[in-house]
């Protein structure tokens, strides 16, 4: 392929992408619009019309917001690709560094910062604007920036030996660089999966242990029932951040634990609460955990290797702005540009893995079904719907490209099919 090809290539993909989420969006502004005024027939007895039009109104605020950030978006990616952002970048660090292992180190590193400050007045207005006029933010500035200092460092001790690590394998470890780098990268997945509850969460938020005796009861013998063994059962201060609330448990094998957000505990009856387990101990009994840690890495397989054959080829970096350097490493201009353009090509598959999310949401909630009584989750999901402000009536188009789960309406109907 040639430059000016792929180059072609590239722009109508993004054009098609951008036209098809901002159609998208407004689909959605306008079906939900055109619902707003009243509850949809089978919410009417337990959602007030006040709840339905707050959840309608926040809703299109998150879509307009996310309107704006998808343009904003596109434009940062234009300017550090076609318009030759990252070739000023790189020609800028290179008397620092030298050509190199760090001159591409460095590139990543400068290209994630300006990344992350581009995306920050936007990051604000989400919490600090949009949360708060709708009552969900409960963080102060103060929080705010301690939790993007943390995240910050975190992600540094982390990432920088993570990167080097790979950078190195790419310039090193000959043709097959990309299948010795998804062995580290799926080393590295694991690991966190085994820490994040017990190292990394703790550094954010605070866990205390379930003090409730009657519901650790309930739930311990629901455990008992379905056959999950647990460390422990943690309730987690969600409130101090967002009013949002939400359970899950994390870790595996032995360190598995399940988390209660306490805005959750405090707005749920203890038989909700136990279903709404239920269906989380579900997507584990039912191995959806392992099939989607699966998918993931045969994905994470496909697309380095993709990129191993890509960051040879002088098309796919003179086609997005770039000129690569002669006989030296470009591996991280490489993993760059491919982190830039693969959304572009492959939003247009969103349904597939919407598709296959709700097909374990559906499965979760039969199981749930099965160990518990399931208008106990019906009234649980009513009334986290309303807690959250969830729409009712998101356009099934719109919610068949971003939506993990299926829409209200249809899980309370299979939901109410499966108690009957």
């Amino acid at each position: 392929m040639s430059s000016f090809g792929f180059s072609v290539l590239f722009v109508v993909f993004f054009a098609l992408t951008m036209v098809l989420r901002t159609w998208l969006a407004a689909r959605h502004i306008r079906h939900i619009a055109r619902h707003r005024a009243s509850v949809p027939a089978e919410f009417a007895p337990k959602v007030p019309l006040a709840a339905h039009q707050k959840a309608a109104d926040y809703t299109v605020a998150k879509t307009g917001l996310g309107l704006v950030g998808m343009l904003w978006g596109g434009a940062v990616l234009i300017g550090f690709t076609l318009l030759g952002g990252l070739q000023l970048l790189s020609l800028a660090l290179l008397p620092l560094t030298g050509p190199g292992l760090w001159h591409q180190m460095a590139l990543v590193i400068a290209f994630g910062v300006i990344s992350s400050l581009l995306d920050l007045p936007l990051d604000w207005y989400r919490q600090f604007v949009l949360e708060q006029r709708f009552g969900f933010n409960k963080m102060t500035p103060g929080l705010w920036f301690s939790d993007l200092v943390k995240s910050t460092i975190v992600g540094a001790v982390i990432g920088l030996p993570l990167l080097w690590v790979v950078l190195t394998l790419m310039d090193k470890s000959g043709e097959l660089w990309w299948f010795y780098t998804w062995l580290v990268w799926s080393g590295f997945q694991l690991l966190m999966i085994a820490i994040y509850p017990s190292v990394i969460a703790p550094m954010f938020n605070k866990f205390s242990p379930l003090e409730d005796a009657s519901l650790k009861q309930r739930i311990e013998s629901l455990m008992a029932r379905v056959g999950f063994a647990s460390r422990g059962l943690f309730v987690m201060d969600g409130s101090k951040r967002s009013a949002h609330g939400n359970a899950y448990f994390s870790g595996f094998g032995r360190a598995k634990r399940i988390v209660f957000f306490d805005t959750l505990l405090s707005r749920l009856e203890p038989q909700e609460i136990e279903a709404v387990l239920a269906h989380e101990l579900g997507h584990f009994k039912l191995r959806h955990i392992v099939k989607r840690v699966a998918v993931m890495f045969a994905m994470s397989l496909a697309f380095l290797a993709l990129l191993g054959y890509l960051k040879g080829q002088a098309w796919f970096y003179t086609g997005l702005g770039v000129l690569p350097f002669m006989n030296v490493s470009n591996d991280g201009m490489a993993l760059i540009l491919f982190m830039l353009v693969l959304p572009v090509f492959t939003f247009p598959l969103a349904p597939l893995s919407s598709i296959s999310s709700r097909k374990h949401e559906f499965e979760a909630d039969a199981f749930a079904a099965q160990h518990t009584d399931s208008r106990h989750l019906v009234s649980a999901l009513v009334k986290m719907y309303e807690d959250n402000a969830s729409t009712l009536t998101p356009d099934p188009l719109h919610s068949a490209f971003y939506d993990s789960h299926p829409p209200a309406s249809v899980r309370v109907k299979h939901l109410t099919m499966a108690g009957a």
